[in-house]
C-alpha cells in the first residue's frame, strides 16, 4: 500500500481520532453484541496507540438511524465490549461532537480510550458536511481510518475529516488492502474467481475487471441464472436481469477468447417455490420444471467447482452460490466454504454474505483473509479506488 500507516506517524500523547467499523450485529431481545468479529479486527490499532500513550478517541456508526437518535442503536454496548477485551476501560461519549464531547476528550490521559457515540445519529455525517468535519477534527491532532468497511463512503468521519489533519491508516486497512491488491495484481497461479450473489447488474464492474486477471472464473448464486439464460436455458421462475443477458452472453465470449475458463452449474437444486420449507429436488440445468426457482447448486456443481479450485494458488471468493439463509439451500455455499478451509493456497472472502456464511460455520481461522467490508470489497473488486483510501497521506517515494 502506497499510503501512511499509524507507524509513519508519532502518536506519542498526541489525540488520536480513530475511524473504526463496529457496525456489529446486535441480539435484538437482550441488546447484546451476537458477533464480535468487527471489535476485534480493531484491536492492533487501537492497543498500539495505548501502548504508545496515545488519547484514543474511536469514532463509528452502528446500523442505519438515518440521522436520528435512536435509543437500540447506541454504541455503549460496544464500549462494554471493548473493555472487556481490553482489559481496561473504554469510555463512552454523550454524543460524537459539541462541548461536552470536547470537554471528555480533554479528560483523556495518555493510553486512555473514549468511544464516541454513534455518528449516523448526525444526518451530517452521510453528507460529508464540512462543519460536521470540522467539528470532529477539533477533537484531535491525528486521524486514522481503520474501517475499511466503510471506505467506499464519502461520509464527514471517512473524507471529510481527513481534510483537516494528518490522515494515515491503521493496521485493519493496511491488511485489507494489501491482501486484496496482491491478490489482483500479482497473485500466485492458477488464480480463480467464484462469483455469486443474487444479481449480475450489482456485480458487472467486478466481473469485468476480474476477468482481466484471473485463469478460472466460477459463477454461480442467483446470477448464475442470468448466464444460464444466456445459454438459451430454462431457469423457471428465477429471477433474472433481462437487460443483462446479453451482457453474460458478451462475458462468456469474451473468457473464450482470453483463454479464461468460465463455469457455471451442471446441476442445481430447485424449488417449487421462494421459501424456506418449499419442496425440493435436484436437477441438471436443462431439466430445470417451468414454475420452480433455482436455490442452491447440485452436488455435480459442487464437484465440477471443487476440481477445479484444488488445482489453485489464489482463490477470491464473492457472493453465497445459492439462497443460504434458508437452511435446505445452503448446502453449496457451506461445500465451498469447506473446500476453501482446506486448500494450501491463498483464499479470500470477499465480505458481506459470503463472509457471513463463513463466520457462522466457523471457518475464518481457515480461511488466508475473510473481509471487514462487502461494499468496499465489491468497489475493490471492480478496480476502483475507495473515497476513504484516496484521501489518506501517500508514503514518500524514494
Amino acid at each position: 500500500m502506497n499510503k501512511k500507516t499509524v507507524r509513519d506517524i508519532d502518536v506519542s500523547g498526541k489525540r488520536v481520532l480513530v475511524r473504526v467499523d463496529l457496525n456489529v450485529p446486535l441480539d435484538e431481545e437482550t441488546g447484546a453484541i451476537s458477533d464480535d468479529t468487527r471489535v476485534r479486527a480493531v484491536l492492533p490499532t487501537i492497543r498500539y496507540l495505548i501502548d504508545r500513550k496515545a488519547r484514543v478517541i474511536l469514532c463509528s456508526h452502528l446500523g442505519r438511524p438515518e440521522g436520528k437518535v435512536v435509543d437500540e442503536l447506541r454504541l455503549a454496548p460496544v464500549a462494554r465490549r471493548l473493555s472487556e477485551i481490553l482489559g481496561s476501560p473504554v469510555e463512552m461519549a454523550m454524543d460524537c461532537i459539541g462541548p461536552q464531547v470536547e470537554e471528555a476528550v480533554g479528560r483523556l490521559k495518555e493510553g486512555e480510550v473514549l468511544l464516541l457515540e454513534n455518528l449516523r445519529f448526525h444526518p451530517e455525517e452521510e453528507k460529508n458536511d464540512p462543519g460536521f468535519a470540522q467539528a470532529l477534527a477539533r477533537l484531535a491532532d491525528i486521524y486514522i481510518n481503520d474501517a475499511f468497511g466503510t471506505a467506499h463512503r464519502i461520509h464527514a468521519s471517512t473524507v471529510g475529516v481527513a481534510e483537516h489533519l494528518p490522515a494515515v491508516a491503521g493496521f485493519l486497512m493496511e491488511k485489507e488492502i494489501d491482501i486484496m491488491d496482491k491478490a489482483l495484481n500479482d497473485p500466485v497461479r492458477p488464480f480463480a474467481a467464484i462469483i455469486g450473489g443474487a444479481k449480475i447488474s450489482s456485480k458487472i464492474g467486478v466481473l469485468e475487471y476480474i476477468l482481466e486477471r484471473v485463469d478460472s472464473l466460477l459463477i454461480a448464486g442467483g446470477m448464475g441464472s442470468t448466464f444460464l439464460k444466456a445459454l438459451k436455458l430454462d431457469v423457471g421462475q428465477s429471477s433474472i436481469d433481462k437487460d443483462k443477458v446479453g451482457l453474460a452472453q458478451w462475458l462468456m465470449e469474451k473468457a473464450a477468447k482470453k483463454g479464461v475458463h468460465l463455469l457455471l452449474p451442471s446441476d442445481v437444486v430447485v424449488a417449487d417455490r421462494y421459501a424456506p420449507n418449499a419442496r425440493t429436488k435436484t436437477v441438471p440445468i436443462t431439466g430445470v420444471p417451468s414454475g420452480w426457482y433455482v436455490m442452491d447448486i447440485g452436488p455435480q456443481t459442487v464437484e465440477l467447482f471443487a476440481a477445479k479450485l484444488r488445482k489453485c494458488k489464489t482463490i477470491i471468493w464473492n457472493g453465497p452460490v445459492g439462497v443460504f439463509e434458508f437452511p435446505k439451500f445452503n448446502k453449496g455455499t457451506q461445500a465451498i466454504a469447506n473446500l476453501l478451509a482446506g486448500l494450501d493456497a491463498t483464499t479470500i472472502i470477499g465480505g458481506g454474505s459470503t463472509a457471513e456464511a463463513v463466520e457462522e460455520m466457523g471457518l475464518v481461522d481457515k480461511i488466508t483473509h475473510v473481509s471487514t467490508g462487502g461494499g468496499a470489497s465489491l468497489k475493490f473488486l471492480e478496480g476502483k479506488t475507495l473515497p476513504g483510501v484516496a484521501v489518506l497521506q501517500d508514503k514518500e517515494s524514494r
